[in-house]
């Protein structure tokens, strides 16, 4: 099995040499479809364009291969490799991740039940440490970060107008080969 913990430090420095940063590392798709998950985005804007997406996967394409080929292969199996922008409902996957999207609203999935719960929704208030604040409509719940399994942001109207894209330049327009 992938060790992904392992393989983030192993990209992370190529991400950043990009001038990104690196959001999260997963293996999806099972066995049927094994696909490398890297999501990273511009630090002042929280956005990815798709020429960054372009150099980020031939960068850590190039890293892989050369690990692969000194005996170091870190990826178990054949894999695709998926390079992306978190998107707007993105994973939460660090603690700053909660500080900067504090006012918006998120599902948090626990590691073990809290309050008889799995889970939580809510607007995030703030963070203490490492102490989560989320408002919920049952009032205000604190949530460990070491006790977070999952979690993401809810599409809304609040998000969306928050994470417009800086350009709309092309957007209406096909390219195509050829």
């Amino acid at each position: 099995m992938t060790d992904t913990t392992a393989l983030a430090r192993l990209i992370e420095p190529a991400v950043k040499a990009q001038g990104l940063a690196l959001v999260r590392v997963a293996m999806i798709g099972g066995k049927t479809d094994p696909t490398l998950q890297v999501m990273a985005e511009r630090p002042d804007t929280r956005q990815l364009t798709l020429g960054d997406c372009e150099t980020l996967s031939r960068a850590l394409s190039e890293l892989i291969d050369a690990e692969e080929a000194a005996g170091r292969d870190p990826v178990d199996g054949p894999y695709r490799l998926e390079v992306s922008s978190p998107g707007i409902d993105r994973p939460l996957t660090r603690l700053q991740d909660y500080a900067d999207w504090t006012g918006h609203e998120a599902r948090i999935r626990f590691a073990e039940p809290q309050d008889g719960a799995k889970q939580v929704s809510g607007d995030i208030c703030g963070v203490d440490g490492d102490i989560i604040t989320v408002a919920t409509t049952k009032g205000e719940r604190q949530v460990a970060y070491s006790n977070i399994a999952s979690a993401k942001l809810i599409l809304t109207d609040k998000l969306i107008n928050a994470t417009a894209p800086l350009s709309l330049e092309g957007a209406d327009q096909i390219k195509t080969e050829g």
